[in-house]
């Protein structure tokens, strides 16, 4: 059975409007300890100015939450609201979104693939003495998750442009190897050609390591840094933009194919993250957005 809410009478009345049908008037009015009779008065009650007004504002906000595909709570969708003129309290937005039952799709933490490692190169953190960047291509930041693909895993490796949190690079192949983080930096190089002195941040896995990728870095003049061990944290930005990705497009969906999968990966990085979705440490414009202005 629903959670019954406290609140004032209206609310009170707002909630069995809502769950009438599965559960008798009669229970709902017994429950919440107010009167049948009053409970059809307010019924026949022509909606109040407020109510106009929220129900007016309440198709806007669908219209936003299904636009991001259920991905925005009520921080973003008050923002998009707020970028389209319609100047509300992001309160009055939440309670809405919660009485119409609008919820985002749930941030889940996956628990990371332990990685091989190998008697390679390590190298530090340069980034621990550096001030955050203040312009393109300054400094990238990489790493690899796993996707379950039924009951076998493919890996996404992806470049972030820590300025503007845009995905400048990626790849999604079957195998974790040095050729998946290559193609990526490929990616990320041809489209944003950076000049010498870029500084790219993995973790220290053996795929950033290996003498292929190294060859890579050594050609476009790129330095390299790494996280510290056991420090995770010291690539946060890629581990955010992974769980932001489990939650808005992976967790709860299915994929035929691994081409599939990686069409959709594809499209929801160019159209929808790097384009659209506003990032709160952006001030709530898209990484595009944000590059644009600048």
């Amino acid at each position: 059975m629903a959670t019954f809410p406290g609140g004032g009478t209206a609310q009170r009345y707002r909630f069995i409007q809502r769950h009438q049908g599965p559960i008798p008037v009669k229970a709902l009015c017994a429950r919440l300890k107010v009167s049948r009779s009053g409970y059809y008065d307010w019924l026949k009650r022509q909606p109040s100015q407020r109510q106009q007004q929220d129900q007016a504002l309440l198709v806007d906000v669908r219209r936003l939450f299904a636009q991001a595909k259920s991905r925005y709570g009520s921080p973003k969708i008050h923002r998009a609201l707020r970028l389209e003129g319609i100047r509300v309290g992001v309160k009055r937005v939440a309670r809405l979104m919660r009485e119409a039952g609008l919820k985002a799709r749930v941030e889940r933490v996956y628990r990371r693939m332990n990685k091989r490692r190998a008697e390679l190169k390590v190298l530090p953190n340069h980034r621990l003495d550096m001030a955050k960047p203040s312009g393109a291509n300054q400094q990238w930041s990489s790493d690899v998750t796993y996707i379950r693909f039924g009951r076998r895993h493919v890996f996404l490796a992806v470049i972030v442009d820590l300025w503007s949190r845009k995905i400048v690079g990626w790849a999604l192949h079957e195998t974790l190897n040095a050729e998946l983080t290559t193609v990526a930096l490929y990616k990320a190089l041809k489209h944003r050609k950076p000049k010498p002195g870029l500084i790219l941040h993995t973790d220290r896995g053996v795929e950033f390591r290996a003498k292929a990728m190294q060859k890579w870095l050594t050609k476009y003049g790129i330095r390299h840094s790494m996280n510290r061990p056991g420090q995770c944290t010291d690539n946060a930005e890629v581990e955010s933009f992974f769980k932001t990705l489990k939650a808005e497009l992976i967790h709860d969906s299915h994929f035929g194919t691994v081409d599939s999968l990686r069409q959709q990966v594809g499209h929801y990085i160019q159209h929808f993250y790097n384009k659209v979705r506003l990032h709160s440490s952006l001030d709530y414009v898209s990484p595009i957005q944000y590059e644009q202005a600048a």
